[in-house]
């Protein structure tokens, strides 16, 4: 998320992130907000009684700054199906892995432990099925011998705050074309971050 407002400010977006809306109070992006002058919500999912109603309220947050783009970033919760329909083609996420390979959680123990060469970080679109979406953008990093989950997780995480600004940027702009799901760059950028 840091990442993301920082790349809008110095880069000159046609564009401002409106708001940085979290499920706990104590998420560390809410203060950086703060003191860069965006608006902040807290939508505590443990005050529902389920995750439909929770994503009823924080879609009412969401909604409440009429997003064009809605980017999830550090946002360890499964989205219902009508959360995510109502934001399609501009819901967005990151992932630490080269999808559609390792979904879910542990992606940098398991390309480790699967002998990968290569792993990364994937920007796609949300749908209802979890780290499936049309893939936007990559980012590839050499699995190192020796390399612990820790290590490779660090060095993803420094591409992905390339990568994800970088494909929020082009579908704040109108670059981005998906056709029978698969997302193409409308001037050939590269959609691959080495």
């Amino acid at each position: 998320m840091e990442a993301i407002v920082r790349a809008c400010a110095t880069e000159g977006w046609t564009a401002r992130v409106a708001a940085v809306i979290a499920n706990r109070a104590d998420a560390a992006g809410l203060e950086f907000a703060r003191q860069h002058g965006i608006a902040t919500a807290v939508v505590d999912h443990t005050a529902f009684d389920s995750r439909e109603a929770f994503d009823v309220e924080l879609a009412r947050a969401v909604e409440a700054h009429a997003p064009d783009v809605v980017a999830l970033a550090g946002f360890m919760r499964i989205l219902t199906d009508g959360f995510v329909e109502r934001f399609a083609g501009r819901l967005v996420n990151v992932h630490p892995a080269l999808l559609p390979a390792f979904t879910g959680l542990h992606t940098h123990r398991r390309a480790i432990e699967a002998g990968c060469k290569l792993a990364g970080a994937t920007v796609h679109f949300v749908t209802p099925t979890l780290d499936h979406g049309p893939i936007i953008a990559q980012a590839v990093v050499p699995v190192l011998p020796g390399d612990t989950p820790e290590a490779l997780a660090a060095r993803v995480l420094e591409r992905e705050h390339v990568l994800y600004p970088r494909a929020v940027r082009w579908l704040v702009h109108g670059l981005l074309r998906t056709t029978d799901g698969i997302v193409s760059h409308t001037r050939g950028e590269s959609q691959l971050l080495r």
